[in-house]
């Protein structure tokens, strides 16, 4: 019993941080370091489970624009047109793609195990809150998604590339790029839930591929939907909310959350 309600509190912490700009991973190595709560524990089908949850979550949301961009990509395969705008979507979202991929696949290892630390995830909780403020002020807030050029996707593929070291946060480092580059908030969010479809789902079908060739025990499957379907219904709710929320509130509540966050873990560190 206690594991399956450890289950479904690490679905809903999946779920909450995946989309909110305040890290997921920084989140779960905290409840892992302070509560014990380790997703590793739980096993491969477990790790797969909540990805699997998070993809459902965001293809749910986002299926019309996905399956727009899907048509979009094959018309291009007879020659791009990007005064198209699914086609120019299309390959924003592939070219934005790019460098987390390659980075993630090269250095994997390094991420699992040299960044892991609780001090680290306190200092990007401040240094992102701090990016966001900043953002705020400086960025113009005008373009739409359609807007960006090749180099500015690829730049924010980059930003999210850096949410690999606990802390940062995938939506927080891409959103906060767009607001640098005059994307307007709601845009930069829509922008950063789309590109992190092919990166998820390449993650979970992996997962999933490795446990379908292992099998899974009965108490295993019962994990298995517990945090898939905890982290998917949350993770929906949570991508509806950021964007309402974004289309008339600025990021400065999460740079504050991430603030009060960071002195309360350094607090406990220090203390224990």
């Amino acid at each position: 019993m206690l594991e399956l309600i450890g289950a479904i509190f690490l679905g809903i912490v999946q779920g909450l941080t995946e989309f909110l700009p305040v890290s997921s991973s920084g989140h779960l190595l905290l409840g892992q370091y302070f509560l014990g709560l380790d997703q590793d524990s739980f096993g491969l089908p477990f790790d797969a489970a909540i990805h699997t949850g998070t993809v459902i979550a965001v293809v749910s949301f986002f299926w019309r624009d996905l399956l727009g961009m899907v048509r979009a990509f094959l018309r291009s395969l007879r020659g791009p047109d990007f005064s198209d705008t699914g086609q120019r979507m299309a390959y924003l979202i592939l070219v934005a793609t790019v460098p987390a991929s390659i980075i993630g696949f090269l250095f994997e290892d390094f991420f699992k195990s040299a960044v892991r630390n609780p001090w680290i995830v306190v200092f990007n909780l401040v240094l992102v809150g701090a990016l966001f403020i900043v953002g705020e002020a400086v960025g113009r807030k005008r373009r739409k998604v359609g807007e960006l050029r090749l180099p500015e996707a690829l730049g924010i593929g980059l930003a999210q590339a850096t949410a690999l070291v606990p802390g940062i946060s995938r939506s927080g480092a891409t959103i906060t790029l767009g607001l640098f580059l005059g994307l307007r908030r709601d845009e930069a969010a829509r922008f950063s839930f789309l590109m992190s479809v092919p990166i998820t789902a390449a993650a979970a079908l992996l997962s999933l591929a490795e446990v379908g060739s292992e099998g899974m025990s009965a108490h295993e499957v019962l994990l298995f939907a517990s945090g898939c379907v905890s982290s998917g219904i949350v993770g929906y709710l949570a991508i509806r909310f950021l964007l309402n929320f974004l289309a008339g509130h600025s990021l400065r509540a999460f740079a504050y959350y991430r603030f009060g966050l960071a002195v309360v873990v350094a607090a406990l560190l220090v203390i224990l």
